[in-house]
């Protein structure tokens, strides 16, 4: 079974950070892993507290899975410091990890921020250029290419640009009411349009950390990026055309739901 490691924060609330890749993951097939970079105090209505791990235990985090576990792909999510985000480079650098997904979260679904101003830069900097693919939204986008993104041509700009700037690979995501639910794939200088169509369901909470950890999972199982990015959206589709509604903001999806079998059944009755 092959293996994927996520460093991203902890959501309390359960739909999104290390709680939502581990579900993806193994929903996906592979046998997922973590090293946490903060604690959150989180549920659908936004984010209450945020509690970092200190540089030191992050790095043996990360130590402790690739001297034992090596992954065969990274998912990176919330790293809210510079000083995080600079344990990860080294350590990334130091093992020679060559399949790594960035997520740059900067601001929860709920409109939380959720990184400092100088961890931006650090990112840049540090970690963008280690990366296989970047899968930023809109907004993180805008920060990321420094211009407003109002439609497809300046989403074409934009991905074509941040991918020449960082040496990476970028999934533009669509929505936030420029694109609906089509995805931009700048990669090997070519850009590819994925299109999809999207569910009219209020609870979205995750579904950066779902597609990026579905991606990660799927590049380690051996697919292609535009396959993987192709079979994560499939994913993310079914989760979100489940419809679960659970808590009083924006909720999660349902990860489990093409889970099957006899473990999964519920009690006669219920």
């Amino acid at each position: 079974m092959k293996k994927v490691l996520t460093i991203a924060g902890s959501d309390s609330g359960g739909g999104a950070g290390i709680q939502a890749d581990l579900k993806t993951m193994t929903m996906n097939g592979v046998f997922a892993m973590s090293a946490v970079t903060a604690l959150t105090a989180q549920n659908t209505t936004g984010v209450q507290g945020i509690f970092q791990v200190t540089p030191e235990f992050l790095g043996q985090q990360l130590d402790s899975v690739f001297t034992d576990l090596r992954p065969d792909a990274v998912k990176i999510g919330m790293v809210a410091s510079s000083e995080l985000v600079r344990v990860i480079a080294r350590k990334l650098t130091f093992y020679r990890m060559e399949c790594v997904v960035v997520d740059p979260v900067m601001v929860a679904t709920s409109g939380a921020k959720l990184i400092a101003d100088e961890a931006v830069a650090t990112l840049k900097e540090c970690l963008f250029p280690l990366a296989t693919v970047l899968t930023p939204n809109i907004p993180e986008a805008e920060v990321l290419w420094g211009r407003e993104i109002r439609d497809q041509q300046d989403m074409e700009k934009a991905a074509a640009e941040i991918g020449k700037a960082y040496g990476s690979s970028i999934l533009l995501k669509g929505g936030h009411a420029v694109n609906d639910a089509n995805d931009l794939l700048y990669a090997d200088g070519k850009l590819k349009w994925f299109h999809g169509k999207r569910i009219q369901n209020p609870n979205t909470h995750g579904t950066g950390c779902t597609l990026s950890s579905a991606i990660a999972a799927n590049l380690a199982k051996g697919f292609s990026l535009e396959e993987s990015v192709s079979r994560a959206k499939e994913y993310i589709s079914g989760a979100l055309a489940f419809m679960l509604d659970l808590g009083a903001g924006s909720g999660p999806m349902a990860h489990n739901f093409a889970l099957t079998g006899r473990f999964a059944e519920e009690a006669p009755g219920k």
